[in-house]
């Protein structure tokens, strides 16, 4: 029976999921975005 290879640092490393917090930021982010867009857009027509 062979004995198990020792884990090694060679896989690739994958950044943790955003917070709940940063995630609601760039939610707002985008939202506040969409909001000037259509503002704008109607406000020049």
């Amino acid at each position: 029976m062979s004995t198990p290879e020792p884990e090694t640092d060679d896989r690739p490393r994958y950044e943790p999921a955003p917070g709940v917090g940063k995630l609601a930021v760039w939610i707002l982010l985008f939202l506040l975005a969409a909001i000037v867009v259509v503002v704008g857009g109607v406000y020049l027509v």
